[in-house]
């Protein structure tokens, strides 16, 4: 549970921040950028757990997953890049897309980690962690598509 408080927090104290800052006089606020460094902060954090607890990403895998190691180290990078997209204005719609995608795509690691109750981030709570983990994952895809795509 407190990774998930770590990422939401991760993902919305920028936007926050920089809105009081601007509402307290200290310029303006850009909603979108505001969201990109969250962003990009929270999949900075997601990246590094790759390789700091690389193994415990190899049992969210199932056991017919060839290279699990590797895929762990290559989509701990993924994040990193998409992480940097978040920083540049230039490619700030490119990494929301891939950071849609990627949440998308990843989300049946969830799906097996809970059911096999894999001791990793709440994992072990078996299906009902999916009841917590659904709605971050729902809330993190809106919350790009919403201030980062639409930019409102």
């Amino acid at each position: 549970m407190t990774n998930i408080l770590i990422m939401l927090a991760l993902l919305t104290a920028p936007y926050l921040l920089l809105r009081l800052s601007a509402a307290a006089g200290f310029g303006p606020f850009d909603s979108r950028a505001a969201a990109a460094w969250g962003a990009g902060i929270l999949f900075v954090f997601t990246g590094t757990g790759h390789f700091i607890q690389t193994e415990q990403f190899t049992w969210m895998l199932p056991e017919w997953v060839p290279q699990r190691t590797l895929l762990v180290y290559a989509t701990g990078v993924l994040e990193f890049a998409i992480a940097a997209g978040f920083f540049f204005a230039r490619t700030l719609r490119l990494a929301a897309f891939a950071a849609i995608t990627v949440l998308i795509a990843f989300f049946p690691a969830n799906i097996y980690a809970a059911m096999m109750r894999i001791p990793m981030s709440g994992n072990a709570w078996g299906p009902v962690y999916l009841l917590v983990r659904t709605p971050l994952q729902v809330f993190i895809v809106v919350w790009i598509y919403r201030l980062i795509v639409k930019g409102r």
